[in-house]
């Protein structure tokens, strides 16, 4: 009879650690996919920490040149200053101009057509245009602009002039890569 207890107590015993082993096994299944929930969220966390670093480079990268385009604008302000101090002092009676307006040049008919050049796509190629024709057209704009012919232009008038437009030149393309960049960041933060 002792033997049937024992083996009743031992019997009980082996249900009650069956039962308790499950459970256990239940709760490592538990822990297992929490441990790779946690894997895959440090994995997007890492690659989100990337895109801010990257982000952050390109934000640094257009704070840099915001300042170039800052001193940029400074400058060309100075510029556009000194040439309103210059046509201020222009006297009232041009002097050594032609009295004719300059004569458009006719384009020939049949003639092909060349690929576009810097200037025909809205850029500015200061080299690619001759001083006489740079002060023709300097002339022209003057002229439209206060309604009078302009004085003669001297050396330091010409200087000013392509001070003026390399200026703005380089304002132009200092506006387009900090545009660029705002895009990319724009585009690496709404990605995120």
């Amino acid at each position: 009879m002792t033997g049937m207890i024992l083996d009743g107590v031992l019997m009980i015993l082996l249900v009650a650690a069956l039962g308790y082993g499950v459970r256990l096994e239940k709760k490592l299944a538990a822990l297992r996919a929490g441990q790779l929930a946690f894997a895959s969220a440090v994995v997007e966390l890492n690659t989100a920490a990337g895109r801010a670093e990257a982000a952050l480079g390109s934000l640094r990268d257009s704070g840099h040149e915001t300042d170039l385009l800052h001193d940029r604008i400074v400058k060309a302000r100075e510029v556009k200053a000194q040439l309103e101090a210059l046509i201020a002092r222009a006297p009232a009676e041009p002097r050594g101009l032609r009295e004719e307006a300059p004569q458009p040049v006719a384009a020939p008919v049949a003639a092909p057509r060349p690929a576009p050049t810097p200037a025909a796509r809205g850029q500015i190629a200061p080299a690619a245009v001759s001083d006489a024709e740079r002060d023709r057209r300097m002339a022209a704009l003057a002229e439209r602009i206060t309604g009078k012919a302009p004085p003669a232009a001297s050396k330091s008038d010409r200087d000013n002039l392509v001070a003026l437009l390399s200026v703005l030149t380089a304002n132009q393309s200092a506006k387009d890569s900090v545009n660029r960049a705002r895009r990319t960041l724009d585009e690496d933060l709404f990605a995120a």
